[in-house]
C-alpha cells in the first residue's frame, strides 16, 4: 500500500511547488515529475500506472495535468477501480474515497469532467508554445567575416606565443602593415618579450617617442 504522487511539468516548475510539497507531507513515497519534452509518450506515467498495485494510492496534481481528455479519465478510473487503487486529485478536490474533501459537491465534480477537454487544450497550447520560443528565438550566429577575423585574431596571438618573429607573423597575418599585428597583440593583453619589441605596447611606443 504505497502511496505515489505524479506531476507533468507543463510549464513553470515553480507553479507546481505547492502540490509536490502536499504530496510530500501526505506521505507519498515518491513525487514522480515527467519533464515537458516527454509530453507525448509520457514514458514515466505509463511505468507509474503499470506498476500500481492493490490498495494503492494515485495522487495528482489535477485531472488536466495528468491526463489528455476525457477518454483517458475515464481508462484511468476504469483501471484503478479493477485494481482497487484510490485515486486523489489536489486541486479538483477529488478523493475516490471521499475522505479528504468531504465539501466537494457532485456538481463540482461535473464541471470538472466537463470542462476536462479545454483544460486540457489550453495546457498543450502553452506547452507548445514555450516550446516553440525555446527552439526558434536562439542568439544570432556569428557572420562568416567576424568569425573569419576572430581566428585571424587567435592566429595571431597563438602563433607569437609559439615563438614566430614579428615579420613571420605578419607575412600571413593578411595586414598591410606591422602596427596591425602590435594592434592585435595587444587587444588581447600579449606581452611582448623578445628582441626590440618588448614590454606592454603603449609602453614601447612612449619610449619610441
Amino acid at each position: 500500500m504505497a502511496k505515489v504522487g505524479y506531476i507533468f511539468i507543463a510549464t513553470n516548475g515553480e507553479e507546481y511547488a505547492e502540490d509536490k510539497a502536499w504530496m510530500q507531507q501526505y506521505g507519498c513515497v515518491q513525487v514522480i515529475e515527467e519533464l515537458s519534452e516527454h509530453e507525448r509518450l509520457r514514458p514515466m506515467w505509463k511505468q507509474l500506472i503499470s506498476s500500481l498495485e492493490r490498495g494503492d494510492e494515485l495522487v495528482v496534481s489535477r485531472f488536466s495535468n495528468a491526463l489528455r481528455g476525457t477518454r483517458e479519465l475515464a481508462t484511468l478510473i476504469e483501471y484503478c477501480r479493477v485494481k482497487v487503487v484510490r485515486i486523489i486529485s489536489i486541486q479538483d478536490r477529488i478523493d475516490t474515497f471521499d475522505e479528504l474533501f468531504p465539501d466537494t459537491k457532485p456538481s463540482q465534480v461535473i464541471r470538472m469532467f466537463g470542462s476536462l477537454s479545454e483544460e486540457c487544450a489550453v495546457l498543450r497550447k502553452a506547452l507548445a508554445h514555450i516550446i516553440h520560443l525555446q527552439q526558434n528565438i536562439r542568439p544570432p550566429k556569428k557572420s562568416e567575416k567576424a568569425l573569419s577575423k576572430l581566428e585571424r585574431e587567435k592566429n595571431i596571438v597563438n602563433m607569437y606565443n609559439e615563438g614566430h618573429s614579428i615579420d613571420d607573423i605578419f607575412a600571413i597575418s593578411g595586414f598591410t602593415s606591422r602596427s596591425s599585428v602590435f594592434r592585435i597583440l595587444n587587444k588581447h593583453g600579449v606581452t611582448l618579450n623578445r628582441g626590440p619589441h618588448s614590454g606592454p605596447l603603449k609602453k614601447r611606443n612612449k619610449r619610441e617617442k
